[in-house]
């Protein structure tokens, strides 16, 4: 025969993982966290032509950046059920979208040489369907309009 205590005790277990594993399931999935885009580097050979390029699509978001005399003029987000989608610019003087390097580089020297030569990065972001910060950073000297709007970043960790 089954103690009632034993009982009790195996059904309030039972019932508390199952609570804790919807509410796990319930949270959105990406709040707060942001992903950093290499703007630059995405760009690439696009900046010698003005106009709006396509420089990056994620899900059924779509990243364009309008291109003047070589400066990026604005970032846009379109999202064809949404329309055009709120981006918010950053800056920063740390480089948050390391992009595709030479294994030969040598990281700690780029860190200290941005820290010291005073480097600004701009940034343009979005949020997605998942709750991600989509941000494209691309170098201050890029900028048409420079910081113009730019709010201090902050690292969501």
């Amino acid at each position: 025969m089954i103690n009632r205590n034993y009982f009790a005790t195996a059904i309030l277990g039972i019932v508390a993982v199952f609570a804790l594993n919807v509410s796990i399931t319930a949270a959105p999935k990406g709040k707060g966290k942001q992903k950093h885009n290499n703007g630059q580097q995405l760009v690439g050979a696009k900046i010698k032509t003005n106009g709006r390029h396509a420089i990056d699509k994620k899900g059924e978001f779509t990243a364009s950046v309008d291109v003047q005399n070589g400066k990026i003029a604005g970032l846009h987000v379109n999202h064809p059920k949404k329309g055009e989608v709120a981006v918010k610019k950053y800056k920063t003087n740390k480089k948050m979208a390391q992009g595709v390097q030479s294994p030969y580089r040598n990281a700690a020297f780029v860190l200290v040489q941005d820290q010291y030569l005073g480097t600004t990065y701009i940034g343009y972001a979005y949020i997605d369907d998942y709750g991600y910060e989509e941000i494209y950073w691309f170098p201050y000297d890029m900028i048409l309009d420079g910081d113009t709007g730019a709010v201090l970043y902050e690292p969501a960790y």
